[in-house]
């Protein structure tokens, strides 16, 4: 052979090798399917004027379109439509955008600090407003308001055995960056035009989900030693509104791939009950984790105090 065409041929297979190490998926690339869930609709947290709920509403609609994210389930708390035209309008434009509602509780009840009673008479007093909008569709999903679950095994007992009989299925959650803590912030804010505060906001929230998603799948790893099909926690605040493309985009660079609540709930690991009493709740993994006894990880710091003091 030719030493040129000898060279050209050596050369050619090097670089197909040394493509073929730089694509072959590594163990950190797998994919994971997570289904997204929204709580508080019809509202959640301080809106900069001139803002409205039912902009927030078609903005997180609009945008979960846009990205190819499937029937992303709302937990409603009917109590705060109150009368209101524009928050009763974000049940109606959810609805109607083909997304499904859930139970939240009337008013956003903590299971710690009622009885058994009245938080399934909470349970029950959100039900003619999910009827009336949902029909036969599937809106027998409870979403725990706070993740509390029940100081005490006879009240988280009571309760299970209710939503047994009530035809409930638990929406938990397995990932979850307490997005909740920058919608009041960013408020305030953007009253403000504080325009460097608005950058911090934005590149903490997203390093907050990005630190708070490797956790949950390093505690998924050391339950299941697996990805199990997640279920993340969002709030229809204004900021999530602003921050969802980002936020989304950031989750299809982490190796996630959407489903719907249903979906991912079929993973067998939803299965799995801690039945403890657990005072702080959390998400499913972290009360397996609790509840089991095991060592935790490192925990990412929150900038938790940062977010109250910013823009006052």
């Amino acid at each position: 052979m030719n030493i040129n065409r000898f060279a050209y041929f050596a050369c050619a297979l090097s670089l197909a090798l040394l493509a073929c190490v730089f694509v072959w998926p590594s163990p950190a690339q797998e994919r994971a399917q997570v289904a997204i869930t929204v709580d508080d609709l019809p509202s959640h947290g301080d809106l900069p004027s001139p803002m409205k709920r039912s902009d927030v509403a078609k903005s997180m609609i609009a945008t979960f379109k846009a990205k190819g994210v499937p029937a992303v389930y709302g937990f409603v708390n009917a109590k705060n439509i109150a009368g209101d035209e524009d928050k009763a309008d974000v049940l109606k434009i959810w609805v109607n955008a083909g997304f499904p509602l859930g139970n939240h509780t009337f008013s956003h009840i903590d299971i710690n600090t009622a009885t058994p009673e009245a938080f399934e008479a909470e349970i029950a007093g959100n039900e003619p407003t999910l009827q009336a909008l949902m029909g036969s569709k599937d809106w027998h999903w409870l979403r725990y308001p706070f993740l509390h679950e029940g100081d005490t095994l006879e009240k988280r007992h009571a309760v299970r055995t209710y939503l047994q009989e009530h035809g409930y299925k638990v929406a938990q959650v397995t990932l979850d960056f307490g997005d909740y803590a920058w919608n009041v912030p960013y408020a305030r804010c953007a009253e403000k035009h504080d325009t460097p505060a608005m950058e911090w906001l934005k590149s903490s929230y997203l390093a907050t989900a990005a630190d708070s998603f490797a956790l949950d799948r390093k505690l998924s790893a050391m339950l299941f030693g697996r990805d199990i099909k997640y279920v993340l926690l969002m709030h229809i605040g204004g900021f999530d509104s602003v921050m969802l493309p980002e936020l989304l985009d950031l989750m299809k660079k982490e190796g996630f791939d959407f489903v719907t609540l249903p979906d991912a709930e079929k993973d067998p690991a939803y299965e799995s009950d801690p039945d403890a009493s657990l005072t702080h709740g959390g998400t499913l993994l972290e009360q397996l984790i609790e509840s089991k006894h095991m060592k935790y990880p490192p925990v990412p710091e929150r900038p938790m105090q940062k977010l109250d003091a910013l823009c006052r």
